[in-house]
């Protein structure tokens, strides 16, 4: 049996397994009928209902700011993810790596671990998820000089630097995807009393986003529904708005990073001004992000080559490397 890792994401669950790479990518999300609690639908079929669901019918998230809000669904949600990615192999007992964000309290490792041990893992590894990104971005971390990650992801963004194979400073703030997602939505209820579901922010955010309103200039049409006359209303939205919703956000990942180059060590701090910092996660795809990043740490910055996986990758490199993992 192939051992697998598990991102467990608040956006979406990767699954990876050795000697076949990323299996799965789906959303977090599970459609529940409320009377029946019987599961309708699980990953893109349940985020497909999400906003769109009759009263009896209920698309949730049960990953919130990176950690189980819903144990019970989460254990629904992982074994059918890990059913369809691997089928009957699960009965061969599998080791598995689940990643978690820096700031996940003991009792909720526990959680986590008890989910995998009931779908029959062998062995259960628990990883803080900023380390994993920065294996799966190709960065050599076992070596005694600083590794500097920023891990933007749905629910989390966590912040570390990395020396000798493990976490030597880190921070993780709950500022990240969904958050700019729900900026969005306030954003254009506030300048134009209209009401647009998270997806549509969502869309909004990947078409036209950016921190850099110099550099993109776009519009884009978006429709909702309107306050005041709970009509159908259509508006158009540019880039320097959305710019403008993430702005204070966008500060406080900024702050957070300042704050752990702050409590950084001087010989790694002057390793991570020779060698820069490395965005992993979805968020790191905003436009002008690093830009900003780099004009405000006063640091290099760059994007890892495939941020939306580096997690699920770097599950699969610390599988063979053991020695690599805090237990």
């Amino acid at each position: 049996m192939r051992d697998i890792g598990i991102d467990l994401g608040t956006a979406n669950v990767l699954i990876y397994e050795k000697g076949r790479g990323v299996v799965l990518n789906e959303p977090s999300v599970v459609a529940l009928d409320t009377q029946t609690k019987k599961v309708l639908a699980v990953g893109k079929e349940a985020n497909e209902m999400l906003g769109r669901t009759p009263g009896k019918v209920q698309a949730i998230r049960p990953m919130r700011d990176g950690v189980i809000a819903d144990f019970e669904v989460t254990d629904i949600m992982l074994k059918y993810f890990i059913k369809k990615a691997i089928g009957k192999k699960l009965f061969q007992k599998p080791r598995i790596l689940i990643c978690c964000p820096t700031n996940t309290t003991q009792v909720e490792k526990n959680a986590i671990r008890e989910v995998a041990e009931r779908m029959g893992a062998r062995r259960v590894f628990l990883e803080e998820e900023p380390k994993v990104a920065a294996v799966g971005a190709g960065m050599d971390i076992s070596k005694p000089s600083g590794s500097m990650v920023i891990d933007i992801g749905g629910g989390t963004t966590d912040i570390a630097v990395l020396s000798l194979g493990s976490v030597v400073t880190s921070a993780s703030s709950k500022v990240a995807g969904n958050t700019f997602d729900k900026d969005i939505v306030s954003y254009v209820k506030d300048k134009y009393k209209l009401l647009i579901g998270e997806k549509t922010a969502e869309e909004i955010k990947i078409k036209i986003g950016t921190v850099n309103p110099k550099k993109k200039k776009e519009e884009m049409e978006i429709s909702g529904r309107n306050i005041t006359t709970g009509l159908p209303n259509m508006i158009k939205i540019s880039s320097n708005e959305i710019e403008e919703a993430l702005r204070e956000d966008i500060k406080k990942i900024i702050l957070t990073a300042k704050s752990v180059l702050g409590d950084t060590p001087p010989e790694l701090s002057s390793d991570i001004v020779e060698k820069g910092i490395v965005l992993t996660g979805g968020g790191a795809l905003i436009d002008g992000l690093t830009y900003l990043l780099r004009e405000e740490l006063k640091v290099p910055v760059l994007i890892s080559d495939n941020p939306l996986t580096n997690v699920a990758e770097g599950t699969g490199i610390l599988l063979d490397n053991l020695h690599l993992i805090d237990e």
